[in-house]
């Protein structure tokens, strides 16, 4: 096994123990999740996965990413007592953990989908659609606006400008205010490079 295998599998390890002592009935009906038994259905980026105290699984039952992983486990730990107001659309670097992750957000998020789409408006769009979002009609001064859904209770809204002969493409990524009551901000940075991920990946077919 691999040091990075070994740092997973106790990472995992950690984790699991933390979710023994989580009120799963509580935790669905905070954030608004299908239960079946001792097992909650997590939908991230239209993808289901099972979190039972056993672990994570997608539905082949095989252990899901790394990645993945960690996200769930944070968002099912960090489940407030009750439902917060959802606040206004902010950027990422305006929460107020997120200063040290600001590098990590731009280059696995942001970024690759500046540089996938410029130039491709239309490939965006489709991209977007492909992945369940919803086109907004809050689009304002931007090319395309789009929102989608993370994880529940955790919506994403991307505003994209195109390029043009002054300026290169620029992406922005929301969030509501009170994501930071459902996750921390380097889980919420892993979500943001999982969905840059499947958006690329969609728009490169």
């Amino acid at each position: 096994m691999n040091m990075k295998n070994e740092v997973f599998d106790k990472t995992y390890t950690e984790y699991l123990t933390q979710l023994e002592n989580v009120d799963f009935a509580a935790v669905a009906a905070t954030l608004n999740l299908r239960s079946s038994g001792e097992e909650l259905q997590v939908n991230l980026l239209g993808d289901e996965y099972r979190a039972s105290k056993a672990g994570i699984v997608d539905t082949e039952g095989r252990r899901a990413r790394f990645e993945v992983c960690i996200a769930i486990f944070k968002y099912l730990l960090m489940c407030p007592a009750e439902i917060p107001e959802e606040g206004g659309w902010t950027a990422y670097h305006s929460f107020r953990d997120a200063q040290p992750l600001l590098h990590y957000f731009a280059r696995e998020t942001t970024g690759p989908i500046e540089r996938c789409f410029a130039g491709r408006l239309q490939e965006l769009r489709q991209a977007c659609l492909a992945i369940d979002g919803g086109v907004s009609t809050e689009a304002g001064a931007f090319d395309l606006s789009i929102q989608f859904q993370l994880l529940s209770r955790i919506p994403l809204f991307l505003r994209f400008n195109d390029a043009d002969d002054e300026f290169p493409a620029q992406c922005s990524i929301l969030f509501r205010e009170s994501v930071e009551h459902y996750i921390d901000m380097e889980s919420l940075g892993i979500l943001g490079a999982l969905f840059a991920r499947e958006l690329v990946k969609s728009g490169s077919v």
